[in-house]
């Protein structure tokens, strides 16, 4: 098996509200998933531009970008062109400014807004409930309490 390197940027997005800090969720149904927004750049992108569209794209919400989250690795298997991929995601904080996510692409089947720590519950992958951890600091650090 070839191994090959991959690259992908995302973001950790939230919100206010009255009955606290939002956290939106990507999901699949089948198998069942909870992830966070996330994706290859275009060529000539940054890091940070990907995760903006992608953003977009994946929830159908425009963020003002934040902070750096840090960076997730891992490993997978693209068994059909013999490839095992070592992917490293970068993520950054964002604050949703407008958008709504029933406009989100068809990527997942749907996207959800998650109390805080419903979030955390809910993610599929220990390595991105790690970063919405260091959201979670992030935002607190701000003054918005979740």
């Amino acid at each position: 098996m070839r191994i090959q390197r991959a690259v992908s940027a995302g973001g950790v997005v939230y919100r206010q509200t009255d009955i606290g800090v939002q956290i939106a969720l990507c999901g699949r149904h089948d198998p069942p998933t909870w992830n966070l927004p996330k994706g290859t750049p275009d060529e000539g992108e940054t890091l940070e531009q990907t995760a903006l569209r992608e953003v977009l794209e994946e929830t159908g919400l425009y963020a003002k970008l934040g902070n750096s989250l840090g960076e997730i690795s891992y490993w997978f298997d693209w068994t059909e062109e013999d490839v095992r991929f070592h992917k490293t995601v970068y993520f950054y904080l964002m604050e949703k400014q407008s958008g709504c996510i029933e406009f989100h692409d068809d990527e997942f089947d749907e996207v959800q807004w998650f109390l805080a720590e419903d979030a955390i519950k809910a993610l599929t992958f220990g390595n991105e409930v790690k970063i919405v951890r260091r959201a979670l600091r992030a935002i607190r650090q701000r003054g918005v309490h979740d």
